[in-house]
């Protein structure tokens, strides 16, 4: 094995199966996992956002995790409280003298350890919120595009996080920065990939069993807890339908065709995300998601 590599990340497009290679990647190395997923931080949100705790446990044994289920559903959390997360249970692994994997879908999250974001804190600004909050998604996103390139479109998911958005970049446009966390980071990069039309078969049947195994219970649930639905919303494309289709404004139908295709589209972005980061400067090794999980296991050793 290669002794300069001081994290593993494994990424990939949604329902490619990342979870299931970093445990088993994590039982022969003996390491802890770094969950790099902007919705599996929440609690009480666990099949909307594929937190699919079981497969956590291999051959009967645990495999420790950091950074699923620790705020709870209803608060909000961004990059930067990522980050600063990330390096605690970073040093927390690598002082026990192990490898830490990463592994993820959200690029963001990714490219912020990978790239040493320099990031600060963002306040709020409530007169700027004042101007923006008057403005339509079309209105927002042409000031966005004035603050920066829109690679990963999930700025624009809903007007809240569009103006949340600009407020970031407003901030450091107009702030100097902080300077950067010392975190040295040379990470060997794994993406699972399957081809297009298998991937969209994929994302659809799990759809379909979600669906049918609990999502619009999960959603009910959020909604008796008194998270608004403009809050749940927030939480990405699977709770933003289900709401939707609880208060009556789609049918169930509807509710599946349009979310099938809403995260078509979220695949697709994640793709070009990786192909940025590859055009970065980022190598990132992918093998074939068809693989038995043991040939891709033998495959990042032999790269490692």
């Amino acid at each position: 094995m290669k002794s300069n590599y001081n994290l593993i990340t494994i990424t990939g497009a949604t329902a490619s199966g990342k979870t299931q290679v970093a445990v088993a990647l994590a039982n022969i190395l003996n390491s802890e996992i770094i969950s790099a997923d902007s919705r599996q931080i929440y609690k009480n949100m666990d099949i909307g956002t594929g937190k699919d705790i079981s497969e956590y446990t291999i051959d009967g044994k645990k495999i420790p995790y950091h950074l699923i289920d620790i705020v709870n559903a209803g608060e909000k959390y961004n990059v930067f409280e990522f980050k600063k997360d990330f390096i605690k249970a970073y040093n927390e692994i690598i002082n026990k003298n192990k490898i830490p994997i990463l592994c993820g879908g959200t690029g963001l999250y990714i490219d912020a350890i990978l790239k040493n974001y320099n990031l600060i804190y963002t306040p709020v600004n409530p007169e700027l919120r004042k101007q923006l909050e008057v403005l339509d998604i079309l209105e927002l996103e042409k000031i966005l595009k004035t603050y920066k390139s829109l690679h990963n479109r999930s700025d624009l998911d809903t007007t809240k996080r569009a103006i949340r958005a600009i407020e970031i970049e407003n901030f450091y446009q107009n702030n100097q920065q902080l300077p950067h966390d010392n975190l040295n980071i040379n990470s060997l990069i794994v993406g699972i990939l399957f081809e297009r039309e298998e991937r969209r078969n994929r994302i659809t049947q799990r759809l379909k069993f979600r669906l049918e195994n609990g999502l619009i219970e999960e959603v009910e649930n959020l909604l008796k807890m008194k998270i608004s639905s403009e809050n749940i919303e927030y939480y990405g494309l699977e709770y933003k339908f289900v709401s939707w289709y609880l208060s009556g404004k789609i049918s169930y139908q509807e509710l599946f065709s349009q979310l099938n295709t809403a995260i078509h589209q979220f695949s697709k972005r994640q793709m070009t995300w990786f192909r940025k980061m590859e055009n970065d400067g980022h190598k990132i090794h992918w093998i074939d998601g068809n693989l038995p999980i043991k040939e891709k296991i033998n495959k990042i050793l032999e790269i490692f």
